[in-house]
């Protein structure tokens, strides 16, 4: 997703002289399957957060991907071969992953790489993936650059990157408070908190110039008292505060600005808020504008397939005791787009056996379905996800907020084109980019 902390920001030099130096090693326990000959189980090494505050991403994240290889295997595999996850965990920092990557390769033999939620672990893992010529797919991280910045033959993303997922917020904004005149952002102080509000400040200044910017907070990331920004905000009454955080620190900011009326004075603008409904509940004041990192919500008005989407959500919630959450829908269009690229690849071999790089071919321009609709990988690499942004309701049926006015964005509108910079493509739109946002969809 979105990275950790500002010693995570980007790849040391020792992580990537270690990429570069495994680079050139060779498993002598892959020459059979270089031959053509099938493996006796499909291993999937499975890079998430299993420990510290990122977890509440990474845990179900890894419950997803169990539960969907169990239902890949009862049916009979892939082309009759057991899938089999092995986790590692993000929690250590990026040379951690960087060294676990390696040994998923080079010791455990793995077919095909997950990685990763921090943005810094997969700008580590993308490069790494080319040197030991390892299908990877980057199945949450959000920083926009990886694509923009450097092409890639093993390395593909199977969800969107961080501009559509603050454009789509901002357009919503746009449509339903088209009359604001002041914004404060209260962001983790890293990276990612500090690239999404360049993304919302160059698209705002671009379609509504003249906005007055009364505050840019930026608590620590992993922060729990939020009472400096809120006293800050109170004080300054813009009518909208945008937040991207996520996780426990959002979860904390939301609570503590509740219990203090904020949300009383200022629409809060949350594109990542979806994953924390749950947790936080009806702490959350309805007229909120929250976003789920693509289309992913397990009550989304017009799903591609209802019946998928149904089996998908009362799978994990008979098994989990909770409802999916974003990065369960990001593991799964992962696990989608692994077995839809396996099948591409053995079919164009005739059955045989793909090699590494015949593997990583399927993956361009390869479209596969998710539990709500379909994502397609550009040849760029990245994937193709729609987003949803909908305005929290209180409602009887649920003890959290639920989401109306709910509009999905087609992917490719609000997408980087390829072979643009995101920070030169945002200063080319034009407001009837506004004009065109889809019809809202009511809560039902």
């Amino acid at each position: 997703m979105v990275g950790s902390d500002n010693a995570r920001a980007s790849l040391t030099r020792r992580a990537a002289l270690g990429a570069i130096g495994a680079g050139g090693l060779v498993l002598a326990g892959r020459s059979v399957q270089a031959q053509g000959a099938p493996p006796a189980e499909i291993k999937v090494g499975i890079a998430t957060y299993l420990s510290g505050p990122a977890s509440v991403f990474g845990v179900p994240g890894r419950q997803t991907a169990e539960m969907l290889f169990d239902e890949i295997n009862a049916a009979g595999g892939i082309a009759g071969i057991k899938v089999r996850p092995i986790f590692v965990d993000e929690g250590p920092g990026v040379d951690h992953v960087v060294g676990e990557y390696r040994r998923l390769v080079q010791s455990e033999g793995v077919h095909v790489v997950f990685a990763a939620i921090s943005s810094a672990d997969c700008i580590a893992c993308a490069p790494l993936a080319d040197e030991l010529k390892r299908p990877t797919l980057l199945w949450d991280c959000g920083t926009q650059r990886i694509f923009e910045d450097n092409r890639y033959n093993f390395a593909f993303r199977t969800q969107a990157n961080a501009t559509p997922e603050i454009l789509s917020a901002l357009l919503y904004l746009l449509k339903v408070k088209p009359d604001f005149k002041s914004i404060a952002v209260i962001n983790q102080d890293y990276a990612w908190g500090r690239d999404s509000w360049d993304i919302f400040r160059t698209a705002m200044n671009t379609l509504k110039p003249g906005v007055k910017v009364a505050a840019e907070l930026f608590p620590r990331f992993g922060a729990t008292d939020f009472s400096t920004e809120i006293t800050r905000v109170l004080a300054l009454r813009p009518e909208v505060v945008l937040s991207t955080s996520w996780g426990g620190d959002l979860d904390a900011l939301i609570r503590q600005a509740s219990d203090r009326k904020l949300f009383e004075r200022s629409t809060f603008v949350m594109p990542l808020a979806e994953s924390s409904l749950q947790r936080v509940g009806k702490a959350l004041p309805a007229g909120q504008i929250v976003g789920a990192r693509g289309d992913h919500w397990f009550l989304h008005p017009s799903p591609s397939d209802p019946e998928r989407l149904k089996r998908f959500t009362e799978s994990y919630r008979t098994r989990f005791n909770a409802y999916p959450i974003y990065p369960c829908f990001h593991m799964a269009q992962a696990v989608s787009a692994m077995k839809a690229g396996l099948e591409k690849a053995l079919a164009a071999k005739g059955g045989g056996w793909p090699t590494d790089a015949e593997l990583a071919a399927a993956f361009k321009g390869l479209e596969f379905p998710s539990p709500t609709a379909s994502v397609r990988i550009r040849e760029d690499g990245q994937g193709l996800e729609n987003q949803l942004i909908g305005t929290t309701l209180h409602s009887d049926r649920y003890p959290f907020p639920v989401l109306t006015d709910m509009v999905v964005f087609p992917a490719d509108t609000v997408t980087t084109p390829v072979g643009q910079k995101s920070a030169d493509w945002l200063k080319t739109l034009t407001p009837d980019v506004v004009a065109k946002v889809p019809q809202a969809l009511a809560f039902k």
